[in-house]
């Protein structure tokens, strides 16, 4: 791609890739079975290391997705603790990361009017995490347990391709990051191996534009605070150069 003189040329065509938002209401229009075949295909796009294109998208459907948000919503009412596949939050959490969380909390709250002190209307909307906010597409993402730190990192780019590609149809999708917190009910209720890390679940369908909670807007760093620059020649370079050993035999 070549640079345009054409003025905004550049933010039109990357215009899509900001318009995406996590949709947490949903109509009840189906998604076709070929719709949702070139979505997860147009993910699996995603570049990955060696290509070895970790994950799977597990379609929960009919009796099977009834059982597990019975059993979900059962773990949430009883209090039931699991040990997650992997680690999601830093811990502890640093001040600055927990004004960030706060922040998005108070958007999507503020967006349904639920207070801060309304306790049960909280609770009531977490819970919609786990009916996969009643989305028509429920999917879980897994990953083979051998893959270190750098599978995830693959298999989140493909995530992040199949919610753009949902967006640009006009679609909407959630990642759903609360699943993480019950991989054994999850693999237990699903049948499936040990081996298979439970890493989300992602709810896709067609946005609910009337509803309150797809107002919800949360804002992104500015660039000068994630990206950084270094440039050279500096003096430490050379002193590492220095002391750095050389594969030269020791003839003396």
């Amino acid at each position: 791609m070549t640079e345009s003189n054409e003025p905004n040329t550049v933010d039109l065509r990357l215009q899509f890739l900001h318009q995406r938002r996590s949709i947490r209401a949903f109509t009840h229009q189906a998604v076709s079975r070929t719709l949702l075949a070139q979505l997860l295909q147009a993910a699996r796009a995603a570049p990955s290391g060696a290509n070895l294109q970790p994950g799977k998208f597990i379609e929960v459907i009919g009796a099977a997705r009834s059982a597990l948000t019975d059993a979900l919503m059962r773990n949430r009412e009883e209090l039931v603790e699991e040990r997650e596949d992997y680690g999601y939050f830093p811990r502890p959490m640093p001040m600055q990361l927990r004004k960030r969380q706060v922040a998005a909390a108070q958007a999507l709250y503020g967006a349904l009017g639920i207070a801060r002190d309304d306790a049960a209307g909280r609770d009531e909307q977490f819970a919609r995490n786990f009916r996969f906010f009643d989305a028509p597409v429920a999917l879980i993402a897994t990953i083979d347990a051998s893959f270190g730190e750098g599978g995830y990192m693959d298999l989140g780019m493909a995530l992040h391709g199949l919610q753009l590609a949902a967006s640009a149809v006009g679609m909407g999708s959630c990642a759903i990051g609360a699943m993480a917190s019950h991989a054994d009910t999850i693999r237990e209720v699903l049948q499936l191996p040990a081996d298979q890390h439970i890493v989300c679940g992602i709810a896709l369908g067609w946005p609910d534009e009337t509803a309150p909670v797809n107002r919800t807007r949360t804002s992104r760093l500015p660039l000068d605070v994630y990206l950084e620059q270094r440039s050279g020649p500096h003096d430490h370079l050379a002193a590492i150069s220095a002391r750095r050993p050389t594969n030269e035999t020791n003839t003396q």
